[in-house]
């Protein structure tokens, strides 16, 4: 096969990760939102906390469950079609939903529909784009693209709570829709589906490599490789580490944390500044994990982005909430946020190769959902029951202590015992 040769000047590769950490931001926007909108929904239709959890918790455990369809699609149909055609639904289903009357229709529009489009615009996409482009440097580029989604949370959640505040939520869901559509256009001159396109090779590459084999049955695809991961130990070990990251963090802070700040008198635009906050610390610690992760083992990464994490959650709901107890638990825990993700994708890249990995990746990142999802709806329903989070909190640490342990078993072989 002959060797395309290397253009000078910038490699198209930062190009096309430019283009996606911006469809990645504003995907986390999107995601953000609701927990901006519990209490206006609430105080503007009478909606207790349980009904706004559930619509937040349909739509996080749908964005989860998108992540493996959605590798196969981008295969079969190409990266562009499918990143054009998500933000395309993000934008109906968000905008309409200035229309609703009833919880179901929120349920539809902020669970169902963006939680299948935006589902599209994971970390599944980022670990796609970083095994396509690059040979080299993987961690860090794929830090730089997770690190995204809290940029999503810098951006996005401070604005959008001002919006709320002052022109009520109808004005949040608007600017979400909008900034969503107005990607479109970029992705569609931008977003190039491979370096062979361009005559070019993956960063880092020395020679080309084989392309993947196109299906016309994505869902086929899909499924088939959960069959064949799920035969294997290494799978379910990410799969209950990613599990408990979710819970941690999209499903419990990410969700309540402004409902939290809100029950120890502190108003809604602070406690989303406080999240902002942790999202400009989680851009240094993601991409900062990235870096880590291309030099140091992998599983050691994990037990202690873990056992951290949930020491701080246990600590937090019993702090006194001051501007310092706050200040130290956004710089900790910001940095941590999702810092598990660079470590968890190079273990599912040794654990089942380059090819399948990123399909693999989804189904563990569908995993990270469904306890983002658990957590998020079960404590909206401690909240409701008890008047309070600590119990919600305290569960969430002690299973990051639990998910530190686990860590340290993925890819380890158990000894084989042989005959005497």
């Amino acid at each position: 096969m002959e060797m395309p040769q290397r253009r000078p000047g910038l490699h198209p590769a930062f190009i096309v990760v430019a283009v996606v950490f911006l469809v990645l931001l504003v995907g986390a926007g999107l995601r953000g939102a609701p927990g901006v909108l519990l209490q206006p929904l609430e105080r503007g239709f009478g909606w207790s906390r349980t009904q706004t959890s559930l619509a937040a918790a349909v739509g996080i455990f749908l964005y989860g469950l998108m992540g493996p369809f959605a590798a196969a699609l981008m295969q079969s149909f190409g990266i562009r079609r499918v990143v054009v055609a998500a933000l395309v639904v993000m934008a109906l289903a968000t905008g309409s939903s200035v229309f609703m009357t009833q919880h179901w229709q929120l349920v539809a529009s902020w669970g169902v529909l963006s939680g299948l489009a935006s589902g599209c615009v994971t970390v599944v996409l980022g670990a796609t784009i970083v095994n396509r482009w690059f040979v080299t440097r993987r961690g860090l580029m794929m830090g730089l693209l997770t690190a995204s989604t809290a940029t999503g949370s810098l951006i996005f959640i401070p604005l959008l709570a001002i919006l709320a505040e002052r022109y009520g939520w109808k004005a949040v869901v608007l600017t979400v829709a909008g900034a969503a559509l107005a990607l479109v256009p970029l992705v569609l001159r931008l977003l190039t589906e491979r370096p062979s396109d361009l005559g070019v090779l993956p960063y880092g590459a020395t020679q080309p490599s084989a392309a993947a084999p196109v299906s016309a049955h994505p869902f086929r695809v899909a499924l088939s490789t959960l069959w064949m991961a799920a035969h294997k130990r290494d799978f379910w070990l990410l799969f209950a580490t990613f599990f408990i990251c979710g819970a941690t963090t999209n499903g419990l802070v990410g969700t309540h944390m402004i409902a939290l700040c809100g029950d120890n008198g502190i108003p809604e635009v602070r406690a989303a500044g406080l999240l902002a906050a942790m999202g400009l610390f989680d851009l240094v610690g993601t991409t900062a994990s990235g870096w880590l992760t291309d030099r140091y083992d992998a599983r050691k990464l994990l037990f202690m982005y873990y056992a951290l994490r949930g020491l701080s959650l246990i600590w937090l709901p019993r702090s006194d909430f001051s501007f310092y107890s706050l200040s130290l638990f956004t710089v900790f825990y910001g940095l941590d946020w999702i810092a598990t993700v660079p470590p968890t994708l190079r273990l599912t890249n040794e654990a089942f190769g380059d090819t399948a990995a990123p399909m693999v990746f989804g189904w563990v990142v569908a995993g990270h959902q469904i306890g983002a999802a658990t957590a998020a709806l079960v404590a909206g329903n401690l909240r409701t029951l008890q008047g309070n989070y600590i119990e919600a909190f305290t569960i969430a640490g002690s299973s990051g202590v639990l998910a530190a342990v686990i860590a340290l078993s993925i890819g380890r072989r158990r000894p084989q015992l042989t005959a005497a």
